[in-house]
């Protein structure tokens, strides 16, 4: 029986990767095996593409070039260790997948919408998440958290660029609502994921 893939998003400083180890927690408990994985990275070629994208020194790479970086590190990840775990009827649990590049590079960098989609599926390799849950914060208050403690590339791009982002999210859950539903990350962490997981009701 194929496995259940669910991806989570959200801009920089929602609490996603928090909110992920307390998903897996509780999916482990239920006796499901759990792949946790994180987008750029998840396989040695993956993770390197990451250090690329990530790095602040890189600040003249162009959205072009990001886009396609994204891209190449998400169709090793999705045919190395995404289609395999599945295969064998393990639940995938991805901290960012395709969303975040519509997200980012649609709407953070305006490239063109159609574009972004067609590289999506190139890079997604077809494999599509059962259930994508969006970690929706205030901007203001998720950017003060992801840059307390310093900037990476894509954070130091400013609250304006990750309010676009946001927008964008929203966008997809709007268009998407079987497959995209919105998390109130607002209020303590263990609230936050009794939302999360009520969301995936069904599901499993």
């Amino acid at each position: 029986m194929r496995g259940v893939f669910i991806t989570l998003e959200g801009a920089d400083g929602c609490g996603k990767s928090t909110q992920a180890s307390l998903i897996a927690d509780a999916l482990e408990a239920s006796g499901r095996e759990v792949v946790r994985l994180r987008e750029p990275g998840g396989t040695p070629i993956s993770e390197k593409v990451r250090a690329l994208l990530l790095d602040p020194a890189n600040d003249e790479m162009v959205p072009e070039c990001e886009l396609m970086l994204y891209e190449a590190s998400r169709a090793q990840l999705t045919r190395q260790v995404i289609e395999p775990a599945l295969a064998r009827g393990a639940v995938v649990l991805c901290d960012r997948y395709y969303d975040s590049t519509y997200a980012y590079q649609a709407g953070g960098r305006a490239l063109d919408d159609a574009l972004v989609r067609r590289a999506n599926l190139l890079g997604s390799c077809g494999v599509v998440p059962d259930r994508t849950l969006v970690f929706d914060l205030e901007p203001a208050v998720a950017y003060a958290r992801a840059t307390a403690g310093g900037a990476d590339r894509m954070e130091a791009e400013g609250l304006a660029f990750q309010e676009r982002v946001r927008d964008a999210y929203l966008r997809l859950a709007a268009e998407e609502p079987s497959r995209v539903r919105v998390i109130d990350a607002s209020g303590e962490r263990d609230e936050v994921a009794a939302r999360a997981l009520a969301a995936l009701e069904g599901l499993l």
